[in-house]
C-alpha cells in the first residue's frame, strides 16, 4: 500500500505512519561514533535527515552518512567542535542554509578526564565541563530561533546516570552531566508554551569501545552492580532518544533513565 510523505509543520509526528519524522531535520553532536553514530541511524530510519556532528573524526562521520544514506535515508556530516560558541553558530548557519530548518536536537558530544579529585587539573575540569556542559547550552541557543520559527521543537539532552549519583574519579563529568539535568528542566519549563519540549536521557554502563577498552576484571566488578547484570547495547539508547523524538509529546523536563537498574532514584 502505497504511503503519502508527511509535511512538517507544528503537528508533531504520527507514531503510525512508517516514517514519522519525515521532513524533519536532526542534529546529532559527537554523532560519528558510539551512542551518536546508532542516535543518527535511528533517527534517520524513522525519516528525519540527520546531520552527524563530529570534530576529528571525519571519515568515521562520513562511514555513518553512507550506512544512512545505504538505506535510502538522508544525512550530511557537520565538522565542529560545539565546546566552541563560534563554531556552534557557523555551524547552525550552515544548517539553515541547506536544510532551511530544524526540528530536532541531540546533545550527544562529550569526553572524559577520569582522575581522583586529589589529582584533578584545572584543564581536566574546564575541559570535561566545556564540552559536556557548555556544548549544550551553545547548540541549543542557536537552535531554538530555528525550533520556534517551525513552532514545534525536540531537544534531547544525553546526560548519565553518573550525574544523578556520581561515580568515582569522575568529579568533573557527574558535575557536567548533573549541570545538563538541571539544564534540561529549566528549558523545559520556558519552551514548553512553544511546542518544543527539552528531555534528558540518562544511560548506564554502554557497550562502546570506551566499555571495551576497560579490563575483564574491571567488567566483571562493574556488571555485579547492576541488576541486569549486562550493559546497554548503544542502540537500546537510541530507541529510548526516538520515542521521545516521536512519541513524547506530553513529556518535558524529565529523565529517561535507560541503565538496568544501576541507579533507580526517585
Amino acid at each position: 500500500m502505497e504511503t503519502k510523505e508527511r509535511t512538517a509543520t507544528g503537528v508533531g509526528p504520527d507514531p503510525t505512519h512508517p516514517k514519522p519524522l519525515l521532513g524533519r531535520v536532526a542534529v546529532v553532536t559527537g554523532g560519528s561514533r558510539g551512542i551518536g553514530a546508532c542516535i543518527a541511524r535511528e533517527l534517520a530510519s524513522s525519516g528525519a535527515t540527520v546531520i552527524v556532528n563530529y570534530v576529528r573524526g571525519a571519515e568515521a562521520a562520513a562511514g555513518v552518512v553512507a550506512q544512512i544514506e545505504a538505506s535510502g535515508g538522508k544525512a550530511n556530516a557537520e565538522a565542529a567542535d560545539v565546546a566552541d560558541c563560534p563554531q556552534v553558530a557557523a555551524m547552525f548557519a550552515r544548517v539553515k542554509d541547506r536544510h532551511k530548518r530544524l526540528d530536532i536536537l541531540i546533545n550527544n558530544a562529550g569526553i572524559l578526564r577520569d582522575r581522583t579529585f586529589k589529582k584533578m587539573t584545572d584543564d581536566d575540569w574546564t575541559q570535561v565541563i566545556s564540552t559536556n556542559l557548555g556544548s549544550v547550552m551553545h547548540c541549543c541557543q542557536a537552535a531554538v530561533p530555528m525550533m520556534l520559527e517551525n513552532g514545534w521543537g525536540r531537544i534531547i539532552n544525553i546526560s548519565s546516570f553518573v550525574g544523578q549519583m556520581g561515580n568515582f574519579g569522575q568529579a568533573n563529568y557527574s558535575a557536567a552531566k548533573a549541570g545538563i539535568l538541571g539544564f534540561t528542566k529549566t528549558l523545559a519549563i520556558e519552551l514548553a508554551r512553544y511546542n518544543i519540549t527539552v528531555n534528558a536521557v540518562c544511560p548506564g554502563f554502554v557497550a562502546t569501545e570506551m566499555w571495551q577498552s576497560v579490563p575483564p576484571n574491571i567488567q566483571e566488578k562493574i556488571l555485579d552492580r547492576i541488576p541486569m547484570h549486562r550493559v546497554a547495547k548503544a542502540e537500546e539508547i537510541a530507541r529510548g532518544v526516538r520515542f521521545l523524538a516521536v512519541e513524547g509529546d506530553y513529556m518535558t523536563g524529565q529523565s529517561l533513565n535507560i541503565n538496568g537498574g544501576v541507579y533507580m532514584g526517585w
